[in-house]
């Protein structure tokens, strides 16, 4: 292990993966109408130029490589920029066939020519664009380290912005787009301003990281990192970003370089949500409301992210986006609302593209509401009169369910917050676990499924393959730390808190400490006789995600006893319709 610094700051780095890097192979090529790159993916239906391994020079005189596949025209075209460290032109370990049920996607819908998470040159260069991979800066033949995001990745993607404007075939219109990552290192390189770059289109991305994901509650929660890191290959380093999220504190350097100043993204911008994984949500809605310039729209879609992005109806509504912004055309896209939602009912189709002038949670015609924790395990719109206590085994997988059935048609929507009054009997530090999960009128337990089943997968294989969080939602989760609860006044939002992870505060064994739980924001529909089930726990509820989903190291040792009624807060907050 070495370190580097960045931003003043000792930031640690591990040897690369060295496998799997496909040689270096600089020639242009062209690729026919009707070309496939194997017998049962997509075929290209006009003639594309293929730029392989176009070296771009950033302005340390690092050079990467980009795949350029582009129309084959003597007029300038724009280009849409995917950055990502999979590997471009689908040459990385990871890649939708080796997902579970192939995230719903059949084999005949991509060209196998797209980076994993990006656009599809087979869909996009008939449309008249060119698009572009990069394997940024470590990545396979790229010269240096691989970089977790931050302001290293803002910077090398404005040197490549502006070194691709310069080829001959580029109009000068550059555009970001793509999932995770590619949508992560979005909003760093719009930060940094390249002159050339006209709008981005970050589906479903972190925002502050460390905050978001890593340390989400302040509980360490890496193992995914960790897996990422076994997927990047390279001929040098890779940031050890995993063991800078376990230093304590982290470096206050370190944690702000992680987090997008939103302030400083001044282009147009189309931000893709949902609720179909522990990543990505809060990140997204973040940007939209944070992002001071009003050309900026926000769909929350019903699908997992993949699905959603090869999607005919997000490549429609994509093109819009990229065609009035890049070519200038005259569709009406200005006009599209700046929100549109979907609101998930479980036991039907989810209720999709709800249009608001912002998030809705934001708007006066929400609804705040409020049901207290009552010792009969059910949630109650009065707070008991007399203070009782109620406990569970913090170190074991043991769960508290409250329970509250609606009376009338409700749509929950936005984040929850649920307050506690809480002692670690035996310990300095805890760890508090929310969910709120949705049963039937008659008890059941209910789900969304994020993606369609592929025609013909036997009942019991499409059960076991969806058991994940990705694949199925079960509602909104929420986590934190007792020793990392202060919250940092100068990023909380309108509606959420941000913690400033600068500090430790300790509780002492015990001693009543009120501590805030946010969970995620959800959307979530309720007929009348159904029911909201919270459960409180030690530990992490409900289904695991995806590989690298590893079980998070509690602090959490005995008992807790949660107070409540009389003086004792204990109370979940919601927003409805």
């Amino acid at each position: 292990m070495t370190s580097i610094k960045i931003s003043s700051v000792d930031v640690k780095f591990l040897d690369s993966v060295n496998q799997n890097i496909p040689p270096l192979n600089q020639r242009t090529t062209e690729l026919p109408p009707g070309h496939r790159k194997q017998p049962t993916f997509r075929p290209f239906t006009t003639t594309t130029i293929f730029d392989q391994d176009q070296a771009l020079t950033l302005r340390d005189g690092t050079v990467i490589y980009a795949d350029v596949f582009r129309p084959k025209t003597d007029e300038k075209v724009p280009a849409i920029v995917m950055w990502g460290p999979y590997g471009k032109t689908g040459t990385g370990m990871l890649n939708i066939h080796g997902m579970p049920l192939r995230a719903g996607i059949p084999e005949t819908q991509l060209s196998g020519y797209e980076g994993f998470e990006g656009l599809d040159p087979a869909e996009w260069v008939p449309r008249g664009y060119a698009i572009v991979m990069i394997d940024p800066r470590g990545v396979n033949n790229s010269e240096g380290n691989i970089h977790f995001w931050g302001s290293t990745e803002g910077r090398d993607g404005h040197d490549a912005i502006e070194e691709l404007a310069k080829l001959p075939w580029c109009s000068g219109k550059i555009a970001l787009s793509g999932n995770s990552w590619l949508a992560i290192s979005q909003w760093f390189i719009a930060a940094e301003q390249p002159p050339h770059l006209v709008c981005i289109a970050p589906l479903e991305g972190l925002s502050d990281p460390l905050r978001e994901q890593s340390l989400r509650g302040g509980i360490p929660n890496t193992g995914f990192n960790e897996w990422v890191a076994t997927m990047l290959a390279g001929k040098n380093m890779v940031e050890d970003y995993a063991a800078m999220a376990h230093m304590n504190p982290v470096p206050k350097g370190y944690l702000d370089d992680k987090r997008v100043d939103m302030a400083r993204i001044k282009v147009p911008a189309y931000i893709g949500a949902s609720y179909s994984s522990t990543l990505h949500t809060i990140g997204a809605l973040r940007a939209f409301e944070e992002i001071q310039h009003p050309d900026k729209w926000l769909v929350l879609h019903a699908t997992q992210e993949w699905y959603d992005l090869y999607s005919p109806s997000r490549t429609a509504d994509l093109a819009r986006f990229f065609d009035f912004h890049l070519k200038g055309l005259s569709n009406n896209w200005p006009q599209t609302a700046p929100v549109r939602m979907a609101f998930l009912n479980f036991t039907k189709p989810a209720l999709l593209d709800q249009e608001y002038t912002d998030l809705p949670w934001h708007l006066p015609t929400t609804t705040v509401q409020k049901l207290h924790l009552d010792p009969t395990g059910t949630l109650t719109p009065t707070a008991p009169l007399s203070t009782t206590t109620i406990e569970y085994q913090a170190d074991s997988p043991s769960e508290l369910t409250f329970t509250y059935t609606f009376p009338s048609k409700t749509v929950l929507t936005g984040p929850s917050t649920l307050v506690l009054s809480i002692a670690a009997q035996d310990h300095n530090d805890l760890d508090i676990h929310a969910h709120i999960f949705k049963a039937s009128a008659s008890g059941t337990m209910l789900s969304h499924l994020n993606i369609p089943i592929p025609a013909n997968t036997p009942s019991e294989v499409a059960e076991q393959m969806t058991q994940n969080r990705v694949w199925r939602y079960l509602g909104p989760s929420g986590m934190l730390r007792a020793s990392k609860r202060h919250v940092s006044d100068a990023l909380r939002g309108k509606m959420w808190e941000t913690l400033s992870m600068d500090r430790d505060e300790k509780v002492v064994p015990g001693e009543v400490v009120r501590l805030r739980v946010q969970l995620w924001p959800t959307g979530m529909v309720f007929e009348a006789g159904e029911t909201l089930v919270l459960k409180v726990s030690g530990r992490e509820m409900g289904l695991r995600d995806l590989p690298g989903a590893m079980e998070m190291r509690n602090e959490n040792i005995g008992k807790h006893v949660i107070h409540i009624g009389g003086e004792m807060e204990g109370y979940l907050e919601f927003f409805t319709l």
